[in-house]
């Protein structure tokens, strides 16, 4: 998914004509703290409504100094850089510019944290396991032979390098299409996989549950 398809056409674009009141106005119906300004085709910045509060309503916006003016995202960069630059710079709205730096749209942050969460298959039934390791032991190939000799499935993954400084290992995070995952944790704790937590709802009877909780107990879970 790229920027140019996270563009809202209803997110109002603020014009420096336009009031401070109208601008509280439109952040305040559209409920985002943030609001793109641009004149014409050219991008001139972010509007908070922190900073407009502390101005009269009446004031025209070409008299509010913008933040981030530097700050946009192109066309063509994935959901995964907006991401970072929304955190990094801590936005609400992303301004998407193309190339020949002409202003082509918004994103609301809210929108493409959603977006994410969808592709991440959050919204899919199935159980989560965090496993933890060196980032020089990280291979995918190898967690998703595992996993799938299992006849399971990654839904989704996620890899946090480890702390170098602090000695904390990487930490690899499966999203699986199945609730029912006992066969994969005892096939990752056969090859010696530290297994940091596990998350399902699936149901288990007594003797199940008393041999899952054993082997999570081994685990250190």
């Amino acid at each position: 998914m790229l920027a140019e398809d996270l563009i809202d056409p209803l997110l109002p674009t603020l014009r420096p004509t336009d009031t401070v009141g109208k601008a509280l106005d439109w952040m305040q119906e559209f409920r985002i703290p943030q609001l793109v300004l641009a004149d014409g085709e050219h991008y001139a910045g972010l509007l908070s409504e922190e900073r407009l509060m502390n101005a009269d309503e009446d004031v025209a916006l070409s008299e509010i100094q913008p933040e981030h003016a530097e700050v946009s995202v192109q066309p063509y960069q994935h959901l995964f850089d907006l991401l970072r630059t929304s955190q990094v710079y801590q936005l609400e709205v992303l301004p998407v510019v193309d190339e020949e730096q002409h202003f082509s749209g918004s994103i609301s942050v809210n929108d493409l944290l959603r977006k994410f969460s969808e592709d991440m298959g959050t919204q899919e039934e199935g159980a989560v396991i965090v496993l933890k390791m060196e980032d020089r032991d990280y291979s995918m190939a190898e967690v998703s032979r595992l996993v799938e000799s299992n006849d399971v499935k990654i839904i989704s993954s996620y890899f946090k390098s480890g702390d170098y400084d602090s000695g904390e290992p990487g930490k690899l995070t499966l999203k699986l299409n199945r609730r029912d995952i006992r066969t994969v944790v005892a096939t990752f704790e056969r090859y010696s996989y530290n297994i940091d937590s596990v998350f399902t709802t699936e149901p288990l009877d007594n003797t199940d549950r008393e041999r899952l909780e054993m082997l999570l107990k081994y685990l250190n879970i």
